[in-house]
């Protein structure tokens, strides 16, 4: 049976913010675990997702991560309709999950995870209420 993959970018977005929950739910769970490097990395997917949610306003999608953090930051950013220091935090977390992911011997601690599930946690919710006062916008 065939699914009708179709929707509105309403339900783009909304998709996508729920994404982003799963993931910060995820990381908090790899946390309670003492899996720190796993929580980093669902941090870091949590703030992708919610980035992704912005761009589905415009239903933008793009194939890189780089792309997307760059696009948003570009134009949401640098334009100030989010403050600069949360461009500051996504790059940390992005920079974070990177060296969790890959560096063999890089030691991810709890207080880096609690930091990186804050941040991604206040950037989910200035997205959703984003989000909620531009959906109108977008009715496609």
């Amino acid at each position: 049976m065939l699914h009708d993959d179709t929707g509105t970018r309403r339900d783009l977005v909304l998709y996508r913010i729920e994404a982003a929950k799963e993931d910060l739910k995820s990381a908090a769970l790899l946390r309670d675990a003492g899996m720190y490097k796993g929580a980093n990395n669902r941090a870091y997917y949590a703030v992708f997702h919610a980035i992704n949610a912005i761009h589905g306003l415009n239903g933008v999608a793009y194939r890189r991560h780089k792309d997307a953090v760059a696009n948003f930051n570009k134009e949401y950013v640098r334009t100030e309709i989010f403050p600069r220091e949360i461009g500051r935090k996504i790059a940390s977390v992005e920079e974070i999950r990177h060296a969790s992911d890959y560096d063999d011997f890089y030691i991810a601690t709890m207080d880096e995870v609690d930091e990186q599930i804050a941040v991604a946690e206040k950037f989910i919710q200035m997205v959703e209420e984003y989000c909620r006062q531009h959906m109108n916008d977008t009715e496609a």
